[in-house]
């Protein structure tokens, strides 16, 4: 058992900055997601990439069922949709203008870079599951990325 808190730990990890993006999958009732901090290219040769996702929420377990998932990495204007992403429970969809991937995984409009790929394998860390993905479908765009730092939103300078 370490004597560290969870606060502390919180505010020492929090002074690494990541992106932000949104995985999300098709599902029969529609479209679910979320937002992730925890993201990053893995391999190279096969082309992977891995994030963790809270294996406590409601919307992991429905995108984990998936064939396929979707990536969108949000630029630095799209603060809102991740916020949104990060509410359980919320209509997450509705009104959000989306872009569909080739094997049918939802991406956000806007974003700085979609990704889509099929979940390889899932392994649970005590209460996030950490995920790697083929990666088959990967496309960027201009602009900057909404960056998450210190518990809080930011921006490039």
């Amino acid at each position: 058992m370490s004597s560290l808190d969870v606060t502390h730990f919180k505010h020492v990890v929090g002074h690494f900055a990541t992106g932000v993006v949104v995985v999300a999958s098709a599902t029969p009732q529609g479209p679910v997601g979320f937002t992730c901090q925890t993201f990053g290219s893995l391999s190279l040769e096969p082309l992977l990439v891995s994030f963790a996702a809270s294996n406590t929420g409601r919307s992991w377990p429905l995108v984990h069922r998936s064939d396929f998932i979707g990536v969108s990495i949000l630029a630095e204007d799209q603060e809102a949709v991740a916020r949104l992403f990060a509410t359980s429970g919320a209509d997450k969809f509705t009104g959000l203008e989306l872009e569909w991937a080739p094997r049918g995984s939802p991406l956000i409009a806007g974003a700085l870079a979609h990704l889509e790929g099929r979940i390889e394998t899932v392994v649970a860390h005590g209460d996030h599951d950490l995920v790697s993905a083929s990666v088959h479908f990967a496309h960027a765009f201009a602009g900057k990325p909404l960056l998450y730092y210190r518990g809080g939103f930011g921006l490039l300078a």
